[in-house]
């Protein structure tokens, strides 16, 4: 069994440069008689921002969970940068998740830490060789990135919705992913705080180039930030492509899902 410091190398020798960064390949799940995924696959490239859409309890939060390894599929296989994650041991999973960023739903910042300490969380995890003074150039770094750097010292409980959620973005990009997944990044928010978070992931996309996976409701901001898009419906991907060619799909569910978002 390869170590956690062998496993790097080992991991990129799965890899060419046209390997998808995510691959989700044949993959079902089920919660006991309930099918919540039959069968789906798609990949998404380095680079690439792919919205996944669809109705509530369509399995979007639960296709995050698997990306993540927080749940192993039924079967079929969920590749992470050409590695099936199926089987690792927890030292190798764990490897893995370092390349990846999460944005949670309602941000999932700690309320007994500052801004700048939640923030430096990943980072006194998991980058130990960093000093303390290389850390807090690093927190400072991202905070501004995100447009909160005069913040630092704030609680949670301090910040909007909106705010709260700019500082998970910092949080998630600590490690420098190759792969950032947001879980409805714009649910709860003001349409000019939900635009101004769709601004900010394009501006991360082009700055970082990492392969985003986006789970909402929000088709409006699916739209702004996605280069594709896939629908779920009863467990399969009833469509995919852009907004326009989804726009233009004969599918009557496609065609309805479209109408009332």
């Amino acid at each position: 069994m390869a170590t956690t410091e062998q496993f790097p190398t080992e991991l990129q020798a799965h890899e060419t440069k046209d390997t998808p960064a995510v691959a989700i390949e044949d993959v079902c799940k089920s919660f006991g008689t309930q099918a919540v995924l039959s069968g789906i696959s798609f990949a998404v490239s380095r680079g690439e921002t792919l919205a996944v859409l669809g109705r509530s309890g369509s399995g979007k939060s639960v296709l995050l969970r698997l990306i993540i390894g927080l749940q192993t599929s039924d079967s079929g296989a969920v590749r992470i940068h050409g590695e099936d994650i199926a089987g690792l041991s927890l030292d190798q999973l764990n490897v893995i998740r370092k390349k990846m960023g999460f944005l949670f739903q309602h941000a999932a910042l700690y309320d007994s830490l500052t801004v700048e300490q939640n923030v430096a969380f990943p980072l006194l995890h998991h980058r130990k060789e960093m000093s303390d003074s290389e850390q807090g150039e690093r927190v400072k770094q991202l905070l501004a990135e995100v447009g909160m750097e005069g913040h630092l010292d704030k609680m949670p409980s301090e910040l909007s919705g909106g705010m709260q959620k700019r500082v998970g973005l910092a949080r998630a990009l600590a490690l420098e992913p190759g792969i950032l997944l947001l879980d409805e990044p714009t649910a709860g928010l003001d349409p000019i705080s939900s635009a101004e978070i769709d601004d900010l992931v394009l501006k991360l996309q082009a700055e970082h180039q990492m392969a985003s996976i986006v789970v909402t409701h929000d088709l409006h901001s699916a739209k702004t930030i996605a280069d594709r898009l896939i629908l779920l419906n009863q467990g399969n991907v009833t469509a995919e492509g852009t907004f326009q060619e989804l726009q233009s799909s004969n599918d009557e569910f496609v065609r309805e899902f479209l109408k009332h978002s």
